[in-house]
């Protein structure tokens, strides 16, 4: 597995060789950002999905200082964050929002944002302004506590998935050294 991962990985010599990452270097050189095992894989995804909730272009930039910070591999954070996209952001905001909403206790329905009407722009930014003030508390608190749950579930499947992995290669290796001493009798 990590033999086909490091195909696309970029090496030290090209992040060496890039202007824009010299400044950098330093940082990003750490073997534990590139190197691929349990605890790398574990945390690079665990951190990825914790980044792909935050709005706008900074999940890819959030994703890459956590994985600086907690030293985990970090092309796997970066990737992992692309499981948001136009298609999976609005379900999984409606579904902090109501694990905020949860959470706070808080009773009602959902109420569904303003229209544009015939009133005017401002009037209709600022009633957009009081809907998402309404929805503040339970949808921050919302997106922290889905965050950290799909991080922490992604860990616990990627260590698993990895000591599974390892149980089946060396339950295969132990097959095929037993048919090699078979093979020699």
């Amino acid at each position: 597995m990590r033999k086909h991962l490091r195909k696309f990985l970029p090496d030290h010599e090209a992040i060496r060789a890039n202007r824009w990452l010299a400044p950098f270097e330093n940082t990003l050189l750490h073997p534990r950002l590139w190197h691929l095992n349990r605890h790398s894989a574990a945390g690079g995804a665990a951190v990825g999905l914790f980044c792909g909730l935050i709005p706008g272009p900074f999940q890819m930039l959030g994703a890459a200082i956590g994985a600086v910070a907690f030293r985990v591999n970090l092309p796997l954070a970066l990737l992992t964050t692309l499981y948001t996209n136009p298609l999976t952001i609005v379900p999984l905001y409606f579904a902090g929002y109501g694990l905020g909403r949860l959470v706070l206790g808080g009773n009602g329905e959902f109420v569904a944002p303003p229209e544009w009407g015939e009133a005017g722009m401002w009037i209709w930014i600022r009633a957009l302004a009081d809907w998402m003030a309404h929805l503040g508390k339970p949808l921050a608190l919302g997106l922290v506590l889905l965050a950290s749950l799909l991080a922490a579930v992604g860990y616990l499947v990627v260590r698993l998935a990895w000591r599974y992995y390892l149980a089946w290669a060396w339950r295969k290796r132990r097959i095929q050294r037993k048919s090699q001493a078979g093979a020699r009798q």
